[in-house]
């Protein structure tokens, strides 16, 4: 028996096709890209929006004002982060390639500033501390204030207008629908990362602990300030890589994030922006499953290349949210069309190999091939609907239908009342115990000479014959 949070695991896994998760997973890592060209080339831009296209409209309009020296920071911080791994395997472990390109990043910049001095302040290699600047406690800085969160009521921060939240009905409204989709989105990441390093591991991770544990992180941050957080997959391979083998790596991590806060926030003031996008370049790189999109668009179904790209496409030009649910909706067409292709109502001979003798010309012998639910209930039975009045008895084989659905059930019903009015009675051979008790609470229930079950087709056809001689005989037949 499955648990609640095991079904939303089976649910996240099974359900949500792997088409739709790259497609908002690589649109995602593009977004993260073209937001950071603007700080490699060094481009006088100003903050861009949230339009993909006029973003791009206007990086491509500011090429000309690229700045030799961010982009040269940039290139030397980014070939330092992919030759780390490979000119010192050992040490890669000990210290991961984006500390080494960090550090070399802020110290070239540091020295190209140097050399550069005040009299070409226009050349100067922008960093954390020159571009951001904080204000708390009546205290103020520049790059990242040295001060532990302290703890606040998330509705007591103003907005994203700068106006102070107003918890009423209305807020809570328009926020859920977007929580829902993070919430999804979230335990979507956290459970493929934890697939992730079952593999890096060799071992099997526990989901539920896997959803608890970022339920309560999530619920706990925003008391912090903090925003919601999924498992990083690309976080989750360093630490591996780097020796991690229990929970306690990621309660290390979290110290030495808050120490570098409070304690080295004036060093990481000096990491230049243009080493920061070379990073993040990586990070997006790594999160775009680049070789598992390619693998996709040549060798997967149409329709899963279509949903791939739809969820890219709407992804990077309007939101994630509407990515996810568009894709979700079209893999569910998608589903239902297969479903319909596969299901198939077929009339059998009368001398079919099951038959321990021909059957009289007046009793037919259909079979079902598949679901029955709301996409293909109609097209399955409408053929029976047909059936030539010189016909008494109808049988159908169900022993291959694996499940009916409400609407499967209305079908039913519908061809039932009409062949009793044409006065063709109907067996129903081979149906499964738990959709003979669901019929039964439908309604459709056994009675003489007209309706019954059997287990098989040859029980189905002695049942039918009897019905024929007792109807000749003018006696009921026995079921």
């Amino acid at each position: 028996m499955h648990t609640p949070l095991s079904t939303s695991r089976l649910f996240v896994q099974n359900l949500v096709p792997y088409p739709v998760v790259l497609g908002f997973t690589a649109g995602i890592a593009t977004v993260i890209a073209v937001l950071q060209i603007p700080d490699f080339l060094g481009l006088s831009i100003g903050k861009l929006g949230e339009h993909f296209l006029d973003n791009m409209g206007r990086i491509f309009s500011a090429l000309p004002s690229t700045r030799m020296s961010e982009l040269g920071i940039g290139v030397f911080s980014l070939i330092v982060m992919l030759a780390w791994p490979r000119l010192c395997p050992h040490l890669r472990f000990l210290v991961p390639a984006p500390l080494v390109g960090l550090m070399s990043g802020a110290i070239a910049a540091y020295g190209l500033n140097h050399w550069l001095g005040d009299a070409t302040a226009g050349m100067a290699v922008e960093t954390i501390a020159s571009r951001f600047s904080w204000e708390a406690h009546g205290t103020s800085g520049t790059g990242i204030p040295p001060i532990a969160p302290s703890m606040m009521a998330p509705w007591n921060l103003p907005g994203a207008d700068g106006a102070p939240l107003v918890l009423n009905f209305a807020l809570i409204q328009a926020l859920m629908g977007p929580a829902i989709a993070i919430a999804m989105l979230g335990a979507i990441e956290s459970l493929l990362c934890a697939v992730v390093s079952d593999g890096l591991t060799k071992t099997r991770h526990d989901p539920n602990a896997e959803l608890i544990g970022q339920g309560l992180g999530n619920i706990v941050a925003p008391l912090f300030g903090g925003i919601t957080a999924t498992a990083a997959i690309a976080r989750t391979a360093t630490n591996i890589r780097s020796g991690a083998r229990s929970p306690v790596a990621a309660v290390v991590h979290a110290g030495v994030v808050l120490l570098a806060v409070i304690a080295l926030a004036g060093l990481l003031g000096m990491v230049p922006m243009a080493t920061l996008a070379a990073l993040l370049f990586i990070v997006a790189w790594n999160m775009s499953e680049a070789r598992h999109v390619v693998h996709i668009l040549r060798s997967a179904p149409a329709g899963d290349v279509a949903i791939l790209l739809v969820c890219f496409g709407l992804t990077v030009l309007f939101n994630m949210v509407l990515a996810v649910a568009v894709g979700i909706g079209l893999a569910a067409v998608l589903f239902i069309r297969r479903m319909m292709q596969i299901t198939d109502t077929r009339q059998l001979s009368s001398s079919h190999d099951l038959s321990r003798e021909a059957l009289p010309d007046d009793i037919a012998i259909y079979a079902i091939t598949g679901p029955l639910f709301f996409g293909v209930a109609e097209k399955a039975l409408v053929s029976l609907q047909r059936v030539d009045d010189r016909i008494s008895t109808v049988i159908i084989d169900m022993s291959a239908v694996p499940s009916m659905d409400g609407t499967a059930i209305v079908a039913l019903q519908s061809l039932i009342d009409n062949l009793q009015r044409k006065g063709i009675a109907l067996i129903l051979s081979g149906v499964t115990t738990a959709m003979i008790l669901k019929l039964r609470r439908a309604g459709i229930r056994k009675r003489a000479t007209t309706l019954t079950y059997c287990r098989d087709l040859t029980h189905a056809e002695r049942v039918a014959q009897r019905w024929r001689e007792g109807k000749l005989q003018g006696r009921p037949g026995q079921g």
